[in-house]
């Protein structure tokens, strides 16, 4: 099967399991998925599937990408603050949809893989820091729109959440019951913060340290 069916048929499924925003399923269409995807897994670049990448980390399911991206709303004047970088997929995605993507990560070696594909595919709005995602990126705030990729605890960080606009929504992985962790959007409104659950997900944990030390190197693609 050729990459355009293959996208076509990725595209249909995001379809029928509740991915109706036109420009979120424009920009999974437009972003190369294989160029992330390491050399083993090419074959199922284009599946609906979670894959391994380096340090451990994986490339999360096209679905839930697509899911959380809608869920979160994003408008091209926005700047949008992404916590896990990883293989930069998500990143990828946003950067179609907004005005800028800043995006951390705490593990180096993947930040530098996902700088190298954001050179080559001409993403040029999106900002790289490798650093403690949850500390977020306090020089930048506040940002409308917060995407969190790895696994939390009960309660979002609270350096996220103060970066986080009036009117702004973020989506992040909470833990639950039974220590499952479910997909939560939370905006941010004068008087507070409000909460809302929306479906269960598997994710990395989010951590607070660096394995490294981490600088404050900042580049932008």
């Amino acid at each position: 099967m050729s990459i355009d069916a293959r996208k076509i048929r990725l595209i249909m499924s995001l379809r029928r399991h509740g991915v109706t925003d036109t420009r979120v399923l424009a920009a999974i269409e437009r972003i190369p998925r294989d160029q992330f995807v390491p050399q083993t897994f090419q074959d199922q670049a284009w599946e609906d599937t979670a894959l391994p990448i380096d340090q451990g980390q994986t490339i999360s399911q096209p679905l839930v990408v697509a899911l959380m991206t809608q869920a979160l709303d994003v408008h091209e004047r926005h700047k949008v603050l992404e916590i896990g970088t990883g293989s930069g997929y998500q990143a990828a995605v946003l950067s179609r949809l907004c005005r800028r993507v800043y995006t951390l990560e705490r593990l180096r070696p993947l930040l530098l893989d996902a700088e190298r594909r954001f050179h080559a595919l001409r993403l040029h709005n999106i900002t790289t820091r490798h650093g403690d995602g949850t500390r977020g990126w306090p020089e930048q705030a506040p940002f409308e729109r917060i995407m969190v990729t790895a696994g939390g605890g009960r309660e979002p960080p609270k350096d996220l959440t103060d970066q986080l606009a009036v009117g702004g929504v973020m989506v992040i992985p909470l833990e639950g019951d039974w220590r499952e962790h479910r997909i939560v959007r939370i905006r941010r409104t004068e008087t507070g913060l409000d909460r809302e659950e929306l479906w269960p997900v598997r994710f990395v944990p989010l951590l607070p340290d660096v394995p490294a030390v981490a600088d404050e190197r900042v580049r932008t693609a």
